[in-house]
């Protein structure tokens, strides 16, 4: 036996013979769901992505496999996936490949991507966002900061932001050249506003804000500068939490125009752009200053109005009280002016108090009348927020629809009968369709 010829072959011939069984046994492509344990790319324009997938109840995982995108199908996946999605592919991202086995003789196994289902990976995102939704309502935080209130003089402003973005310099000189030279205070407190990171680093800059809150009047989050497709780091639920208890009003102005990031929907007040959130400031202390300078002008002629019936009321009697005497002056004259003296005495006396008293009522009206403007602009407030909340269009642009029929809406299928023509309104377009299977 041991003089028997062994039949060898080289490690090259033995990946060949592999490679060839996998390319007849695996032929087609094949769609597969799978969560990103890590996605990068190489320096060449390649992707390269380590998929996993995990057990539902332990989580643990039980399938791991390698996946290759070249550089030119990556050139055209890339673009597309971020402009439906919004989001660039990243580790923790659920999606759903096209792919093809290949086995080289130099670098062993591996998936080829052929292409990537952003609609999926949509259809994932949503469910989270609306996971975090329902957990943020059911802990009862979800609308903590719509019930805050913006200060009447909102002047001291921290800032979250990176300190190199240039949405941070045009929020500051947008608000220290405003054309009403009003003039506020910013601090920034730095954080990493796109990439990984994103939650954990703007959680710290609230913790250090709301170390020293009093300090402060708001809190504004901006980005600018960055990619619109990099802004998963704020659809979190703990940086949704963090704002939702902050004790201040937050404003965000992130730049996501398309959609509404969950930090949007938990925030104080959400705009567009940094320079959006700018403009908020300003306007909102514009209008109190001006409802200032008109509470003033009417407290300056309300007391002109007084002094001037003071008076001539003061004018009346003392032309009066000369000519009363006077008719009656007898040899008791000395003891009659001296009386005269005391009763004119006595008038300037309460002369003086009245106007002392004019100076402090005009001194107390000022605050008395700001807080009842504050009072109403929170009521106010609270009453365009219901009325936002009742508007169906919020409804649609968070994923629902409306069926109508003969332009009434449908609230069950008992309403209808096969061959009625229907109209299903979503946030955008509308779709017309005739019934004819239901239930009810």
């Amino acid at each position: 036996m041991s003089n028997m010829k062994r039949l060898t072959v080289t490690l090259f011939e033995l990946n060949s013979m592999v490679s060839e069984v996998i390319s007849m046994s695996l032929p087609d492509s094949y769609w597969v769901e799978a969560e990103l344990s890590e996605a990068r790319e190489g320096y060449g324009g390649h992707c390269y992505l380590e998929l996993i997938q995990k057990d539902e109840r332990s989580n643990t995982p039980i399938a791991k496999a390698h996946a290759n995108c070249w550089r030119n199908r990556w050139m055209l996946i890339k673009p597309n996936f971020e402009r439906v999605t919004g989001q660039r592919i990243h580790t923790g991202m659920k999606v759903l490949l096209k792919v093809h086995a290949q086995f080289h003789e130099n670098y062993g196994f591996s998936w080829i991507v052929d292409d990537i289902d952003p609609n999926y990976t949509m259809g994932d995102m949503a469910r989270k966002r609306l996971e975090i939704i329902n957990t943020l309502k059911e802990e009862g935080v979800f609308e903590l900061q719509k019930e805050l209130v913006l200060p009447m003089f909102c002047q001291r402003i921290a800032v979250i932001s990176s300190a190199t973005a240039a949405g941070y310099g045009d929020f500051c000189n947008q608000l220290a050249d405003n054309d009403y030279g009003l003039q506020f205070t910013t601090r920034l407190f730095p954080a990493t506003m796109q990439g990984e990171g994103v939650e954990q680093s703007i959680i710290a800059a609230l913790d250090s804000i709301n170390a020293e809150y009093e300090e402060f009047d708001c809190v504004v989050i901006i980005r600018g500068g960055g990619a619109t497709s990099d802004l998963s780091g704020f659809d979190t639920l703990a940086l949704a939490e963090n704002v939702a208890n902050f004790p201040l009003p937050i404003i965000t102005g992130i730049g996501h125009e398309r959609d509404e990031s969950v930090l949007d929907m938990i925030s104080f007040q959400r705009v567009k752009t940094p320079t959006a959130a700018a403009a908020f400031l300003i306007n909102h202390l514009a209008e109190v200053y001006a409802r200032v300078m008109d509470a003033q002008e009417t407290i300056v002629q309300n007391v002109k109005h007084r002094l001037q019936v003071e008076k001539m009321r003061l004018e009346r009697l003392s032309s009066t009280i000369p000519v009363q005497f006077s008719l009656v002056k007898t040899k008791q004259g000395a003891y009659l002016d001296r009386l005269m003296t005391r009763i004119t005495t006595n008038l300037q006396s309460k002369v003086s108090n009245a106007q002392r008293r004019l100076e402090i009522l005009s001194q107390n009206i000022q605050p008395v009348l700001e807080r009842k403007m504050l009072n109403e602009s929170h009521r106010l407030q609270l009453l365009q927020q219901r009325i936002q909340a009742q508007d169906p269009e919020l409804l649609l642009k968070r994923g629902y629809s409306i069926t109508l029929k003969d332009g009434k809406s449908i609230r069950s299928a008992s309403q209808l009968k096969a061959g009625d023509i229907i109209e299903t309104r979503f946030a955008e377009g509308n779709v017309k369709s005739e019934v004819q299977n239901f239930s009810c």
